[in-house]
């Protein structure tokens, strides 16, 4: 049985490792921007509940989210394990997520955090680039047009950088996203869950490190 967090900053492959996780290991991903969509729109209590807030622009509370979660867990996909994408971003979010899986018998197995440098992050998202007749977004690094200059959907040469995909904005971005993931990290060292990986790797070297740590 695996259930499993992965934490990491924007950038660092979180989303590339876990479809190979879900791939290999048959486990439920839980995504807390799904998990929203999907209760409010089925109108459930508890998404009628986070809608109220979401409506008028405020932030849900935790005790909403983690109704969410708890609802979520005890579908019958997350029996052969789960991975939570997005939840716990804080402590007292970590431990409302040890109460409800205590009582639902779904305890956290692993936390893997995939740990990039931030000079490295800048880079990566930085190097993103998009086109401004379709749309079609690129990136430097990995995936740049096949003709230079060209944009390979519609053919156009017009390209720009979102405000947002800029490196002193994504720089302070990366910056509110460690301070949240940094008491996290301490928080399942300290319960003996967390492991480390090198995510400034191949996305292959990577994965490899963390099928390791379930291949034991």
């Amino acid at each position: 049985m695996i259930n499993l967090i992965l934490l990491g900053l924007p950038g660092a492959g979180k989303g590339t490792q876990s479809e190979r996780l879900v791939d290999k290991y048959h486990l439920a991903h839980i995504s807390t921007g799904d998990m929203f969509r999907e209760a409010m729109a089925k109108k459930t209590p508890v998404g009628l509940e986070a809608k109220s807030y979401i409506d008028k622009g405020n932030l849900v509370p935790d005790e909403v989210t983690a109704k969410l979660v708890e609802e979520r867990l005890q579908k019958p996909d997350t029996e052969q394990g789960y991975i939570l994408d997005g939840f716990p971003r804080t402590t007292v979010q970590a431990e409302m997520l040890e109460k409800i899986t205590k009582k639902l018998g779904k305890e956290l197995t692993n936390v893997i955090s995939i740990d990039v440098q931030e000079d490295e992050l800048v880079k990566r998202l930085s190097a993103r680039y998009m086109c401004r007749t379709c749309g079609a977004t690129y990136n430097k690094l990995f995936k740049p047009t096949k003709v230079e200059g060209t944009c390979d959907r519609c053919g156009g040469h017009d390209f720009y950088q979102r405000e947002d995909d800029k490196p002193e904005v994504v720089r302070n971005r990366l910056q509110v996203n460690e301070k949240m993931n940094a008491p996290l990290k301490d928080f399942y060292q300290k319960k003996g869950l967390l492991t480390s990986i090198d995510g400034e790797q191949t996305p292959d070297e990577v994965w490899a490190d963390v099928d390791k740590v379930f291949s034991k």
